[in-house]
Protein backbone atom coordinates (compact mmCIF):
# COMPACT_ATOMS: atom_id res chain seq x y z
CA UNK A 1 0.00 0.00 0.00
CA UNK A 2 1.08 3.13 -0.42
CA UNK A 3 1.65 5.62 2.70
CA UNK A 4 1.34 9.38 3.02
CA UNK A 5 5.09 9.41 3.07
CA UNK A 6 5.24 7.84 -0.54
CA UNK A 7 2.75 10.56 -1.56
CA UNK A 8 4.71 13.42 0.01
CA UNK A 9 7.88 12.38 -1.62
CA UNK A 10 6.45 11.70 -4.88
CA UNK A 11 4.87 14.87 -4.98
CA UNK A 12 7.70 17.03 -4.03
CA UNK A 13 9.59 15.31 -6.58
CA UNK A 14 7.78 17.54 -8.69
CA UNK A 15 9.31 20.73 -9.88
CA UNK A 16 8.65 24.16 -7.76
CA UNK A 17 6.21 21.67 -4.97
CA UNK A 18 5.69 22.74 -2.20
CA UNK A 19 3.62 21.36 0.86
CA UNK A 20 1.43 22.78 2.79
CA UNK A 21 -2.27 22.31 4.79
CA UNK A 22 -5.67 22.94 3.31
CA UNK A 23 -8.87 21.53 4.57
CA UNK A 24 -6.94 20.24 7.64
CA UNK A 25 -4.82 17.82 5.44
CA UNK A 26 -1.17 17.80 3.78
CA UNK A 27 -2.09 19.53 0.54
CA UNK A 28 0.55 19.93 -2.72
CA UNK A 29 1.10 23.32 -4.43
CA UNK A 30 2.82 24.39 -7.46
CA UNK A 31 3.37 27.57 -7.48
CA UNK A 32 -0.39 29.27 -6.16
CA UNK A 33 -2.32 26.28 -7.05
CA UNK A 34 -3.14 22.95 -5.41
CA UNK A 35 -2.57 20.07 -7.32
CA UNK A 36 -3.39 17.17 -4.50
CA UNK A 37 -4.37 16.30 -0.77
CA UNK A 38 -5.05 13.95 1.37
CA UNK A 39 -8.10 13.09 1.81
CA UNK A 40 -9.89 13.29 5.41
CA UNK A 41 -10.76 9.74 4.61
CA UNK A 42 -7.49 7.74 5.47
CA UNK A 43 -5.93 6.22 2.55
CA UNK A 44 -7.17 8.60 -0.27
CA UNK A 45 -5.63 11.17 -1.98
CA UNK A 46 -7.64 13.92 -3.94
CA UNK A 47 -5.71 14.67 -7.38
CA UNK A 48 -7.09 17.49 -9.82
CA UNK A 49 -7.22 16.48 -13.50
CA UNK A 50 -6.85 19.21 -16.43
CA UNK A 51 -10.85 18.43 -17.03
CA UNK A 52 -14.08 16.52 -16.34
CA UNK A 53 -13.36 14.04 -19.28
CA UNK A 54 -9.95 12.98 -17.83
CA UNK A 55 -11.94 12.57 -14.65
CA UNK A 56 -14.43 10.41 -16.10
CA UNK A 57 -12.00 8.60 -17.92
CA UNK A 58 -10.10 7.63 -14.50
CA UNK A 59 -13.31 6.57 -13.43
CA UNK A 60 -14.72 4.54 -15.98
CA UNK A 61 -11.19 2.91 -16.53
CA UNK A 62 -9.98 2.08 -13.55
CA UNK A 63 -12.74 2.11 -10.98
CA UNK A 64 -10.65 0.23 -8.49
CA UNK A 65 -7.93 3.05 -7.84
CA UNK A 66 -10.32 5.94 -8.86
CA UNK A 67 -13.75 6.98 -7.48
CA UNK A 68 -15.49 10.20 -6.61
CA UNK A 69 -18.77 11.56 -4.07
CA UNK A 70 -21.44 13.70 -5.07
CA UNK A 71 -18.78 16.46 -2.90
CA UNK A 72 -16.99 16.35 -5.96
CA UNK A 73 -19.72 16.17 -8.45
CA UNK A 74 -18.48 19.21 -11.60
CA UNK A 75 -14.87 19.38 -10.34
CA UNK A 76 -12.10 17.83 -12.32
CA UNK A 77 -10.52 16.04 -9.61
CA UNK A 78 -10.60 12.33 -8.92
CA UNK A 79 -10.25 10.29 -5.50
CA UNK A 80 -7.47 7.68 -5.10
CA UNK A 81 -7.55 4.62 -3.43
CA UNK A 82 -3.78 4.55 -2.14
CA UNK A 83 -4.12 0.82 -1.08
CA UNK A 84 -5.38 -0.09 -4.90
CA UNK A 85 -2.70 2.12 -6.93
CA UNK A 86 0.70 1.12 -7.62
CA UNK A 87 3.60 3.54 -7.18
CA UNK A 88 4.38 4.14 -11.13
CA UNK A 89 0.60 4.78 -11.52
CA UNK A 90 0.57 6.95 -8.94
CA UNK A 91 3.65 9.00 -9.82
CA UNK A 92 1.99 9.42 -13.36
CA UNK A 93 -1.34 10.51 -11.69
CA UNK A 94 0.60 13.37 -9.55
CA UNK A 95 2.35 14.48 -12.80
CA UNK A 96 -0.77 14.81 -14.68
CA UNK A 97 -1.98 16.60 -11.98
CA UNK A 98 1.09 19.08 -11.49
CA UNK A 99 0.57 19.69 -15.27
CA UNK A 100 -3.20 20.65 -15.07
CA UNK A 101 -2.44 22.89 -12.36
CA UNK A 102 1.42 24.66 -12.86
CA UNK A 103 1.98 28.17 -15.18
CA UNK A 104 3.33 27.98 -18.51
CA UNK A 105 6.31 28.95 -17.24
CA UNK A 106 6.96 25.91 -14.83
CA UNK A 107 5.88 23.83 -17.75
CA UNK A 108 8.20 25.34 -20.10
CA UNK A 109 11.12 25.63 -17.03
CA UNK A 110 10.40 22.04 -16.06
CA UNK A 111 10.39 20.49 -19.82
CA UNK A 112 13.96 22.81 -20.99
CA UNK A 113 15.40 21.42 -18.25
Amino acid sequence: MISEDDVRRMALELPETQERTAYGTPAFYVGRKMFARLHEQPGVLVCWRADLGERDALLQGEPEEFFTTPHYDGHPSVLVRLEAVTAVRLAEVLEEAWRARATQRILRDADSG
